[in-house]
């Protein structure tokens, strides 16, 4: 039940994250979320296995931090790669003049 939890507070620290920062135009609504809800359960499992009781507040403060941090960085990157490559291929477009040609 727990993880059902820590999964939906990635799901929302990814929409935050998602609506926060600039750039959200650059890549799919639900992308950031995505990511958000696997490290979130991934991190809580990882935990958990290290032997961290779920009643505690530290694997919840732990689990949360790494997700929004991951969040954060995961939305950070998409938005500077698409816009990288966005810039690329105008470059590519505008010497060529025909977007077949590489």
């Amino acid at each position: 039940m727990e993880l059902l939890f820590i999964a939906l507070g990635g799901a929302v620290l990814g929409l935050a994250a998602r609506y926060a920062l600039p750039g959200r135009m650059t890549h799919g609504a639900v992308l950031v979320p995505a990511i958000g809800t696997m490290v979130a359960s991934v991190v809580w499992v990882a935990l958990t296995w290290l032997g961290l009781p779920w009643n505690e507040g530290w694997i919840w403060w732990v689990t949360l931090g790494v997700t929004a941090l991951a969040s954060v960085a995961v939305d950070l990157a998409l938005v500077r790669s698409r816009t990288d490559g966005d810039e690329r291929m105008l470059h590519t477009l505008m010497r060529d003049g025909h977007p077949t040609r590489a």
